[in-house]
């Protein structure tokens, strides 16, 4: 069965790979991006395949762009879109920490309930919200970014619970460690505000490219397999390892003294 499926923040990374994935399968796709030149990049690049894609600019936080995406009947709301701010807790700007839970959390719980009215309607619907390994483990030098993360895990597992009755499915997909350049841009990122004669604490050193990660299309798979509904389950962590991780991080933290 066809699906429409509106994907935040598709233009890069997961959310660009699902996008085409998707329409390949023959899915329609709306997809959002922040700023014009990425629509028209976007649309280009999809035309050069063969692929059918809505492009459309969604930056999350321009009412706009959000009140012209509430105008799309979906039936999957796939919450892609996020940044991330990386630095000690004790030295990043607050205005960085604020700017995370802005697009990460605040944007995406207002965009997912301004579609629910919707979805509860006609009792039928899927919200799946892109947390992170780092939702369920906190990586130092990363703290702001995971408190976002952390956030959403507990957003959409209430939502869960309290959409069920409705007939609308609530889900997460947790990445491990992949290489979109997100991980990267946000450590470099970290550079331009950090003054070491102020901070408490080292900041992060070059290179900026993070050794061990993965190809970001095994994750993709899996995205579309929990948008889809072929794959039920709420939470999803991979690769594999990183689940063995995480499980085995919260684990310990029953045992941790101080």
């Amino acid at each position: 069965m066809s699906l429409t499926v509106l994907i935040t923040g598709a233009g890069s990374g997961f959310g660009r790979l699902t996008a085409f994935d998707l329409a390949r399968a023959g899915h329609r796709v709306i997809a959002g991006v922040q700023i014009w030149p990425q629509a028209w990049e976007l649309r280009q690049a999809a035309e050069r395949e063969g692929l059918q894609l809505e492009v459309i600019k969604l930056d999350l936080l321009n009412e706009i762009d959000v009140a012209h995406a509430l105008t799309y009947e979906i039936d999957v709301l796939f919450n892609n879109a996020g940044v991330a701010h990386s630095g000690t807790l004790t030295d990043i700007p607050m205005s960085l920490v604020r700017a995370n839970f802005e697009t990460n959390v605040f944007a995406a719980l207002e965009l997912t309930k301004r579609f629910l009215p919707a979805m509860v309607a006609r009792g039928s619907g899927r919200v799946v919200f892109n947390s992170s390994d780092a939702g369920l483990q906190t990586p130092p030098f990363g703290g702001a970014y995971s408190a976002t993360k952390y956030a959403i895990e507990a957003i959409a597992a209430t939502m869960r619970e309290e959409l069920k009755p409705k007939g609308i499915a609530v889900a997460t997909v947790q990445p491990g460690f992949y290489l979109t350049g997100f991980n990267d841009t946000a450590l470099e990122a970290s550079t331009y505000w950090y003054d070491p004669e102020k901070a408490l604490l080292p900041g992060w050193e070059p290179p900026y490219t993070l050794q061990g990660q993965e190809d970001p299309q095994v994750m993709v798979d899996v995205i579309v397999t929990v948008l889809t509904g072929e794959n039920p389950k709420y939470r999803n962590v991979y690769p594999p390892a990183m689940e063995k991780e995480v499980r085995e991080a919260q684990e310990a933290e029953w045992n941790v003294t101080v």
